[in-house]
């Protein structure tokens, strides 16, 4: 059995926010496990192409955007997923973060980290 504390796993500065890593690859469960938080007032160029996401919102308010232009509300209570390793913004409201509980698979090795100052949408 794992049991672990958010104080207890590792914290990524993903760029605009902060992911808490609560399972990994080499936890051997085959998903990892993060708690994301997403800076107020940012707007991200996202997109995995190694791994499949599902984020579900705890807290905050702001939207997923396709590089089309359309936008999908995100609030707490509302799953969307990434089934196509899909190009995405992730939009945070201006005044109150963003707070998600994300899955990936195949799972994270951990020190995974976006960089968004490269052209185009940041993978990995």
């Amino acid at each position: 059995m794992i049991v672990r504390a958010r104080s207890e796993v590792k914290c990524v500065d993903w760029g605009n926010g902060l992911s808490y890593r609560f399972l990994l690859d080499a936890d051997g469960m085959g998903f990892t496990v993060a708690h994301t938080v997403v800076r107020a007032n940012t707007k991200s160029r996202l997109q995995y192409r190694l791994h499949l996401e599902a984020c579900y919102c705890i807290a905050g308010a702001g939207e997923v955007q396709t590089p089309d232009g359309r936008s999908y509300r995100i609030e707490p209570g509302v799953l969307y997923a990434l089934d196509q390793h899909d190009a995405h913004f992730l939009i945070a409201d201006p005044d109150t973060d963003l707070e998600l509980i994300s899955i990936f698979n195949p799972p994270l090795r951990g020190d995974e980290r976006h960089n968004l100052d490269a052209d185009g949408f940041s993978q990995y």
